[in-house]
């Protein structure tokens, strides 16, 4: 088959172009490195030309207000070039839970990205993932003040990158799912619970507290984040990917 891969040189994107080219797949990845510009449509026709399936993976570059406008410019410029490229399947990255979210500006901007799709004439998938492994340093850093991370008791239910890239490859290689297709990591925590598990295994001298106004995720309602009973669950536990890091500093 033959992909093009929207912000495939992004933390997902690039693994998603690896892993489906060591399957074989003829696969372009598109960034405003390459040309394509999502916003301006600049690249966008020749860059979706003779493929089969586009994974849009591109994101907002600030995940205030203005996130909203990314992505109701992109996509409305991504579902029209795909309807008139003749694409067999669109794949998009969104979050699970968003629609339960709305005090979030960019969950509004994500749920308005999911709107725009369905909408559209091509064939489409959405795997709503939960929060990455990855992010978890720099939600702590959001809320540090100096040697104190602020952090609400939400409960979340976190996955490896890794996992996030298989469910979007399974998804893209297979039937449109005309709906959402939910991930998550196998194990719950309370976020103030993650911070400290994170900083236990990575001490740099602060310590968690346990605050229900703190930061972005104090707006989130009850278990919004937490997974449905159909989604399917990663392998990697947080602590063994942990452990896999390198040291930092």
């Amino acid at each position: 088959m033959k992909f093009t891969v929207l912000g495939g040189s992004g933390l997902i994107g690039s693994q998603v172009v690896e892993q489906l080219t060591a399957a074989g797949h003829e696969v372009t990845a598109a960034s405003l490195s390459t040309g394509v510009d999502v916003i301006s449509g600049k690249g966008l026709k020749e860059v979706l030309a003779g493929a089969d399936v586009v994974i849009n993976l591109t994101n907002s570059p600030v995940f205030d207000e203005t996130s909203i406008g990314f992505f109701e410019t992109s996509m409305n410029n991504v579902v029209a070039a795909a309807e008139e490229a003749g694409l067999r399947h669109h794949v998009i990255l969104s979050i699970v839970g968003l629609d339960e979210v709305p005090g979030l500006d960019y969950y509004r901007a994500k749920m308005l990205q999911e709107d725009i799709l369905t909408s559209g004439p091509t064939p489409h998938s959405i795997v709503r993932a939960t929060q990455f492994f990855e992010f978890v340093q720099a939600v702590l850093s959001m809320t540090t003040e100096g040697d104190v991370v602020r952090l609400p008791a939400t409960p979340v239910q976190p996955m490896a990158s890794a996992d996030v890239v298989a469910a979007v490859v399974r998804t893209a290689t297979g039937t449109p799912v005309q709906g959402i297709r939910n991930v998550a990591g196998p194990e719950m925590f309370h976020l103030d619970e993650l911070g400290r598990v994170t900083l236990a295994a990575r001490p740099d001298g602060r310590h968690v507290v346990t605050d229900a106004d703190a930061g972005m995720f104090a707006v989130v309602p009850g278990d919004a984040l937490l997974p449905p009973p159909d989604a399917q669950l990663a392998a990697t536990r947080y602590g063994d990917w942990l452990e896999q890091q390198p040291p930092t500093g």
